[in-house]
C-alpha cells in the first residue's frame, strides 16, 4: 500500500506530524466501525431544502447543514449533478467548502462527466461524447477528451470521475446507452476508452469504468426497469467484459456495477418487494459476479463503486437498507446515492442506512475485515490521487486558476476538431452535398426541439458573419408534438433547401415490426412522422433535402429513401448563450463544406423494413470531395 505523507484537509500541524509515513492499512487499524462505515458511503446533495425555507432547491452554496451531516456520518464521498455546479466560480467554491467539512480523511468529490450527452458541469467544456469519438476511431483524440475533462475537474477540485463508459453498445434498442458507448465493437471500445481513462489520471483524476459487466446490450433502463442479459459466459467473455479487462489491465482506479441481471454468472432468484415476483440478483449484489469474476477471475484490486442505489431497479425491488447490506457483501467498496436526503428533516433516510450497517458489522453479519480491506481501497486511492497533497492555496487563488481552465477556447477549438471529424456522411445522392447557397436564398431548418434550431441558426449566422458563406435566410421550425400540415408544405414551397433534424431514443419502427406511418395525424408519431413527410415533400419538389441524425445513429434507417444523411451522434443545441455540445454546429459545417467528415460508423446500423438485414455495415462513411 502507498505511504501517507500528510492526513487531513485543514493542514492542521498536529495531523500532518500525526498521520506521517502512515500506511492507509495503518490509518484503518487506528479508525472505528462508525468511521469506517462512512467512508463507504456516497450520497448526493443535488436540491437542499435549508431550516426555514420553502422548499428545497439547487445545492450550490455550502452551508453548516450539508457540513454536518458529512462530519457527523464520516462520508468519504459526495457526487454533484447539473443542479450543484452552475457555473465556474460558485462550483469551485462549493466543492473548496465540501472538502472543508471533512473530518480526518479527504473527501471524494465525484461527477458523472462523461463528455456529449452525459454531463454536468454548466461552463464546461461538454465535448462531442462516445459514440462520436468512435466514429473517429481516433485514440489521440479519446486521450484529449480524458485531459480536458481531467484538466477542468482538477481545476474545479473534483477527483472522481464516474467515466468512461465501456458497455459495448450492440443492442439497437438500447435506451439508456445508445451515444455513451464508443461502438458496437469491443476492440475499439476497449482503446478508446483505455485513452480517456489515460487522460483523466494524467490530470490527477481518479477514473472509474462503467457498467460491469456491461450494459449494452439491454433494451431496458435500470433507471425505470430490472434488465437481464442473456448471454453465455463465452460470448460475455468474449465481447461484455474484454473493455473491463483491458481497464483493468492499464489500472483503472474504480469500477461501477451495473444495475443487471446476469443468469449465466449468476442465476439466485429473489423476491421482489415490489411485487413478490422472482427476480435474478442483478450484479450490483451479486457476489458472484463481483467477488469471484471481478476480483477473482479477473484479478481487480480496486474500488467497486454501484450505480446509484436510487435507481428503479434497486429501489423498487430491494429495501433500502437491505440493498446496501447486500451489496457491501457481495464485494462493494462504494454505495452510491442509497438514501435520498434533500433537508435535515431527512436525515433519517442516511441515518438509517448508516446505522444498519453499522449494526449489520457489529452482529456479524458484515465481516468487518472485508469492511477494513475496503476503507484500505479507498484511503489507499485517496493517498494515490493526492488528495492528501493538495496545496493550501486560498479559494479567490482557485477560483481564478478554474476560470483559465474551465472551457477555455483553446478546448473549445479542440471540441470543435473532434466533433467535426466525428460527423459521418451516411449518404449523398445527386451530389447534394456540400450546399453552396447563393446571397439571398432561404433555409429552412425543421428540428424536434428549439434549442437544436438556434444551434443551426447561431452556427450558419456565425459562418456569414466570417464570411464562410453568402448572406442567407435561415427559418427555424421545432417539430415536437406537430403534424406535417398545409403551413409547413408553405414553409418548404418558400425555401431553397431543407435541413430537417431526427432524434429518437428508441427507434420505434424497428420495435414495431418495422412499421412506418407515413399518412399520420396523430402528434404522438411525431419524431418519425413528421421528418419523413418533410423529406418526401422537399423531394417530390426536387429542393435539396439533408437528414441530420441527433443521437443515436440507428434512426438513419428510417430515411432510407433520403439523398443526403449524416449521423452527428449529440442533440445537445444553443441555450443560455452557449452550445451545449459541439455536434450540431460542426454538422452545419460539413453540410456546407467547411470542414471534412471522417467520420465511419462506429455501429452497424440494421434495415427497419427488412428484418435482419444490414442497410449500412459498421465502418461505413462517405468523404465528400
Amino acid at each position: 500500500m502507498l505511504a501517507l505523507t500528510t492526513f487531513g484537509c485543514s493542514g492542521e500541524a498536529k495531523k500532518e506530524e500525526k498521520a506521517k509515513e502512515r500506511t492507509a492499512k495503518e490509518i484503518v487499524q487506528d479508525m472505528t466501525v462508525e468511521e469506517k462505515v462512512g467512508q463507504m458511503i456516497m450520497p448526493d446533495f443535488r436540491n437542499w431544502k435549508e431550516q426555514g425555507a420553502e422548499k428545497a432547491t439547487g445545492f450550490t452554496e455550502m452551508n453548516e447543514e450539508v457540513g454536518s451531516l458529512i462530519e457527523k456520518y464520516h462520508l468519504g464521498g459526495v457526487i454533484l449533478f447539473a443542479e450543484n455546479v452552475v457555473d465556474t466560480e460558485q462550483t469551485t467554491r462549493l466543492v473548496n467548502g465540501l472538502k472543508k467539512s471533512s473530518n480526518d480523511v479527504p473527501l471524494f468529490v465525484a461527477i458523472d462527466q462523461e463528455g456529449g450527452i452525459v454531463t454536468r458541469l454548466q461552463s464546461g467544456t461538454n465535448l462531442p461524447g462516445n459514440m462520436a469519438l468512435g466514429a473517429t476511431r481516433s485514440e489521440k483524440n479519446a486521450h484529449q477528451t480524458g485531459e480536458i475533462i481531467g484538466r477542468e475537474l482538477h481545476a474545479l477540485g473534483i477527483n472522481v470521475n464516474f467515466s468512461p463508459v465501456l458497455d459495448v453498445n450492440n443492442n439497437p434498442n438500447n435506451p439508456v446507452i445508445g451515444v455513451r458507448s464508443f461502438s458496437s465493437n469491443e476492440e475499439l471500445v476497449s482503446n478508446l476508452g483505455v485513452q480517456t481513462m489515460k487522460g483523466l489520471q494524467g490530470e490527477k483524476v481518479a477514473t472509474t469504468v462503467k457498467h460491469f459487466p456491461g450494459h449494452g446490450d439491454t433494451a431496458v433502463d435500470s433507471h425505470y426497469g430490472l434488465p437481464v442479459v442473456n448471454h453465455s459466459k463465452e460470448r460475455l467473455r468474449g465481447v461484455e467484459l474484454a473493455p473491463f479487462k483491458k481497464a483493468i489491465e492499464n489500472g483503472t482506479d474504480m469500477i461501477m456495477t451495473a444495475h443487471v441481471q446476469f443468469p449465466a454468472f449468476d442465476d439466485t432468484v429473489y423476491k421482489s418487494k415490489k411485487d413478490g415476483e422472482d427476480i435474478i440478483v442483478p450484479a450490483t449484489l451479486s457476489k458472484k459476479v463481483l467477488n469471484d469474476l471481478l476480483r477473482g477471475e479477473m484479478n481487480y484490486d480496486g474500488i467497486i463503486v454501484t450505480d446509484a442505489l436510487n435507481m428503479k431497479a434497486i429501489a423498487d425491488n430491494f429495501g433500502q437498507e437491505e440493498a446496501v447490506i447486500m451489496a457491501i457483501n457481495a464485494g462493494v467498496d462504494i454505495a452510491l446515492m442509497p438514501a435520498s436526503v434533500t433537508s435535515l428533516e431527512e436525515e433519517k433516510n442516511l441515518a438509517n442506512v448508516y446505522n444498519a450497517v453499522v449494526e449489520a458489522v457489529e452482529k456479524g453479519e458484515i465481516k468487518e475485515e472485508e469492511i477494513d480491506d475496503s476503507v484500505e481501497r479507498i484511503l489507499d486511492l485517496k493517498i494515490k490521487r493526492g488528495l492528501y497533497e493538495e496545496k493550501n492555496i486560498s479559494e479567490d487563488k482557485k477560483v481564478k486558476n478554474a476560470l483559465k481552465v474551465v472551457g477555455n477556447k483553446k478546448h473549445k477549438k479542440q471540441e470543435m476538431k473532434m466533433a467535426q471529424e466525428a460527423v459521418t456522411v451516411v449518404k449523398n445522392e445527386q451530389k447534394t452535398l456540400p450546399l453552396n447557397p447563393k446571397k439571398g436564398e432561404k433555409i429552412v431548418v425543421f428540428t424536434p426541439y428549439d434549442y437544436q434550431g438556434e444551434a443551426v441558426k447561431k452556427t450558419v449566422q456565425n459562418m456569414i458573419s466570417e464570411k464562410k458563406i453568402k448572406n442567407v435566410e435561415v427559418d427555424v421550425v421545432p417539430f415536437e408534438k406537430k403534424v406535417f400540415n398545409e403551413e409547413m408544405k408553405r414553409k418548404i414551397d418558400e425555401a431553397d433547401y431543407v435541413l430537417t433534424g431526427s432524434y429518437v431514443i428508441q427507434n420505434d419502427p424497428a420495435v414495431n415490426d418495422g412499421v412506418i406511418e407515413d399518412e399520420i395525424n396523430e402528434p404522438s408519431a411525431w419524431a418519425v412522422s413528421f421528418p419523413r413527410a418533410a423529406m418526401m415533400y422537399t423531394q417530390k419538389s426536387e429542393k435539396p433535402f439533408v437528414l441530420m441524425s441527433l443521437r443515436n445513429p440507428y434512426d438513419v434507417a428510417n430515411f432510407e429513401e433520403a439523398h443526403a444523411v449524416l449521423a452527428l451522434y449529440g442533440f445537445k443545441g444553443y441555450s443560455n448563450g452557449r452550445f451545449q455540445q459541439p455536434n450540431i454546429s460542426a454538422g452545419i459545417h460539413v453540410i456546407f463544406g467547411e470542414a471534412k467528415p471522417k467520420g465511419k460508423l462506429p455501429v452497424a446500423i440494421p434495415s427497419v423494413t427488412a428484418k435482419g438485414e444490414t442497410l449500412y455495415p459498421y465502418g461505413h462513411g462517405i468523404k465528400l470531395k
